[in-house]
């Protein structure tokens, strides 16, 4: 089974950029959306940004206009260009494969992202 691996998080101050990337190891059949989510504790993992094969995408109001969601051609790499970073976006990240007919999900291990004021 393909398992996701994501990279990219760390440590940036307020107002600052970072880029998370997720790769498949294999081909998932039928993926049809492909997204990050996110999670702090205590509360409940959260859609931060998700997009179809055909390009649509969808932001949580809170990053509308501050991150960016892209993936390959190949539909094995998603992306989240994050700007304007504030400390509440502090979490761990976490990439996520879907077929939304089956409702099949293959999840990324996380990767921590911490903005500091």
């Amino acid at each position: 089974q393909a398992q996701l691996m994501e990279s990219g998080g760390g440590l940036v101050q307020a107002g600052g950029s970072l880029r998370l990337s997720c790769a498949s190891s294999g081909s998932i059949p039928g993926i049809n959306v492909l997204g990050w989510y996110r999670q702090v504790p205590g509360k409940q993992r959260e859609m931060v940004a998700t997009i179809l094969l055909n390009g649509y995408t969808s932001y949580a109001d809170s990053v509308q206009g501050r991150f960016s969601i892209s993936r390959d051609r190949a539909g094995r790499q998603v992306f989240l260009q994050m700007n304007s970073l504030k400390p509440e976006d502090t979490a761990i990240y976490y990439c996520n494969f879907r077929n939304s007919y089956t409702n099949y999900n293959a999840w990324g291990q996380g990767t921590q992202v911490t903005v500091s004021t």
